[in-house]
């Protein structure tokens, strides 16, 4: 009688209440939810979400009520309002995601019924699908995955509260279902063609990024050096560079105004479109690398001097500079290779580039002017064939200076006056690379070299195993480039004069004595690079999401064609489509297989259920077919009115029926009332028989079907 109630209140249950236990899984799957956007929400609507899910469980708890629609429309109205004085206007994938984030939030205050739950369900399941947009990385897929996980146990209490143990088989179901998925997805995974995915449609994002721009105040690059955040990562095909060695090109500042560097000229404007972030092309060869480049929202790529472009995600713009065909808003993938041999000889610097790379403000700076024209007439005093000698002179000259009189490198610069150049080269002479490379620069135009700042990073530390090269956020370099006749360009680094431990082992080594490193950063693993659990921890952990972002978010067309094209027989885009529906019909049939194994495998596992199904089917030969719904105790009762001789039999059969399956576990006898229901069955066939024989010449009537014939 319990099992047709339930079944009587089912569709009533769908406009019910929501069970407590449901709602607390449904706001836990929502916190959870919310965790990879918590660096780009605002504070306010955190807050606001928080409050609005929290108001929803207390109303559960009866301690205060929901509000009705006319203040729920004020809310959302206010709310709204917040929202859009806080956005101006600036409508981006962010700023919309934001929305999505209040709109859920909202949905709280209207969530009563079960209706409302699977709607919110469905909301919750979209917003795992959002945070894609802005992490890919392993820990938050995890986290995404997870809270999927409690929105489904809160399905099944919704559906099932009463049920005893229900939370820890919920748990069992839900790892047993994805045992039997997961050969399935890796499969399809594996063949299915791949498609451009979500998060390589340009986000249009205004969310600030850390990373060098394309302009360069004295301080700026400073203020990286106190990052531990990822640049870009690097695996290589044969041997790594030495550490001196490792200069990541990015950028070119050439124009000096009002104390920043800037570009004398900017990248044409292109419309959205989707990211490349494939440059997967097989296995990497000698002299190849591998780019594994974190987020910037800008075109550039980092390369060493002297590559080429070997995937065709990035192209080589002048200068031996690379860009990507869009801005790098997600991490994208690249790949370059070193050319070998001896560099060709340098073209004659064009008039045009000639004035550019000369150019300096009208004023400002005297004494490093001064020092100029003085490094120019020594090096003029020199006898020489050509004006190339007379240059390299010059710069050989203003290293030694650097190297022989009392520079320091330190992250701790003081602020210097108007003309700053010359506070740096004449009084304080303390500085960071960016102040020592602007420096130089200026101290080179005046004297007649043309000369330019190069923006990047220079380093890198090796990962796990040293598989690989990680550089990071206080890697980022500057540095000199100077034009002399006949070798065209030539890197110039006054740190390496300054101070050779940057240029040869890295940061930390460099500020060692001021104790600098990273002193703002109490978090960063990097920080505590003498405590060696710290740095294994730190690396193995970054070595497996290295391996999630190239194999597996890092997986698409090219990286799946290369992988079918080693299998036998050649697979293209029609083969792989015949392959996945292949896989997909198979696994259908086997589903369909182990789901009839498993009903029959039950069907013998109980007897009672077999037992049960030969009495209606002794019923049905009797002439009374069990209906619908029909309990045992009506259908005994039908049964005796139409053979009055099983009418005992068929009565005390029904009782012991109901008996076993409403008894306590723990009164029952399962196998004595087995035994005894069985030989009620075969008595009430004798009986049948018997009563068969006394009427021979009547047959048994068919059911009665409601018609009278003439």
């Amino acid at each position: 009688m319990r099992l047709l109630r339930r079944a009587k209140n089912e569709p009533d249950k769908q406009g019910g209440s929501l069970p407590s236990l449901a709602l607390l899984w449904l706001i836990a799957s929502f916190a959870l939810l919310l965790t990879p956007q918590l660096d780009r929400l605002p504070v306010w609507l955190i807050l606001v979400c928080v409050a609005l899910a929290g108001w929803r469980w207390l109303a559960q708890q009866g301690r205060v009520r929901l509000p009705g629609r006319w203040l729920r429309t004020g809310i959302m109205l206010a709310l709204v309002a917040v929202y859009l004085v806080q956005v101006q206007g600036s409508f981006t994938v962010d700023t919309a995601a934001s929305f999505f984030v209040l709109a859920v939030g909202l949905k709280w205050l209207e969530t009563r019924t079960a209706r409302d739950f699977y709607v919110l369900f469905y909301i919750l399941v979209y917003l795992a699908t959002v945070n894609f947009l802005f992490h890919q990385e392993i820990h938050w897929a995890l986290i995404n995955i997870g809270a999927i996980a409690l929105l489904l146990i809160g399905l099944q209490v919704l559906n099932a509260p009463e049920l005893p143990g229900g939370m820890k088989a919920g748990w069992g179901r839900l790892g047993i279902m994805l045992l039997k998925v997961l050969p399935v997805v890796v499969l399809l995974f594996v063949f299915f063609p791949r498609m451009a995915p979500l998060w390589s449609v340009p986000l249009v994002s205004g969310q600030a990024r850390t990373g060098i721009s394309d302009t360069m105040r004295p301080g700026d690059i400073s203020s990286l050096a106190q990052s531990s955040e990822r640049a870009f990562r690097v695996t290589f095909g044969g041997s790594m560079p030495e550490y001196r060695d490792r200069y990541w090109r990015g950028l070119i500042l050439d124009t000096l105004d009002d104390g920043t560097w800037r570009q004398s000229g900017y990248d044409p404007y292109q419309a959205p479109g989707r990211v490349n972030v494939d440059g997967g092309v097989g296995e990497l060869k000698p002299g190849e690398y591998d780019v594994l480049m974190e987020p910037t929202d800008q075109r550039w790529a980092f390369a060493l001097e002297g590559s080429v472009a070997v995937s065709n995600n990035v192209i080589k713009k002048t200068d031996n500079l690379f860009r990507f065909r869009r801005p790098a808003d997600s991490a994208v993938r690249y790949r370059l290779a070193l050319e070998g041999g001896d560099e060709p000889a340098a073209e004659a610097l064009l008039p045009g580039d000639a004035r550019r790379y000369l150019q300096l403000p009208s004023e400002g700076n005297p004494k490093a002017r001064a020092l100029a024209d003085e490094l120019r007439r020594s090096s003029d005093e020199i006898p020489a064939g050509d004006s190339s000698v007379g240059d390299i002179e010059v710069i050989r000259t203003l290293l030694t200076r650097f190297r022989e009189q009392p520079y320091f490198y330190t992250l701790r610069p003081p602020k210097m006056p108007d003309d700053g150049i010359d506070s740096l080269l004449f009084d304080e002479k303390r500085g960071f690379c960016a102040h020592y490379a602007g420096a130089t620069t200026f101290v080179l135009r005046s004297a007649g070299i043309p000369a330019r700042v190069v923006v990047g990073y220079q380093g890198g530390e090796g990962g796990a195993g040293n598989e690989y090269l990680i550089v990071r956020q206080y890697d980022a370099h500057a540095w000199v480039e100077a034009w002399v006749e006949g070798p065209g360009w030539i890197r110039i680094d006054p740190t390496a004069a300054i101070a050779p431990d940057r240029i040869e082992s890295g940061l930390r080594d460099a500020v060692a004595d001021e104790g600098s490193f990273l002193e703002n950063n109490w978090t960063s693993a990097q920080r505590y690079g003498d405590v060696a659990i710290i740095q294994w921890a730190s690396l193995h952990l970054d070595r497996i999401n290295y391996q999630w972002q190239r194999w597996v978010v890092g997986y698409q067309g090219q990286s799946q064609m290369d992988l079918m094209s080693r299998l036998p027989g050649g697979f293209g885009m029609r083969e792989l489509g015949y392959l996945t529906a292949g896989i997909v019909g198979v696994g259908l049939l086997i589903a369909g297989l182990i789901s009839a194994l498993q009903m029959r495998k039950g069907e013998r596992r109980d007897g009672y259920q077999r037992v049960l199904g030969a009495w209606h089917k002794l019923c049905g030969r009797a002439g009374v077919p069990v209906r619908h719904g029909e309990t045992p105790t009506a259908l005994a009762s039908r049964l005796a009115v139409a053979e009055p001789a099983v009418a005992d039999s068929a009565r005390l059969f029904a009782r012991m029926v109901n008996s076993h399956y409403y008894r306590p576990p723990s009164a029952r006898d399962d196998a004595g009332d087995l035994t005894r229901l069985r030989r009620l069955l075969a008595t009430m066939k004798r009986q049948l028989r018997r009563t068969g024989k006394k009427r021979p010449g009547i047959r048994r009537s068919e059911p009665h079907s409601g018609k009278h014939s003439d």
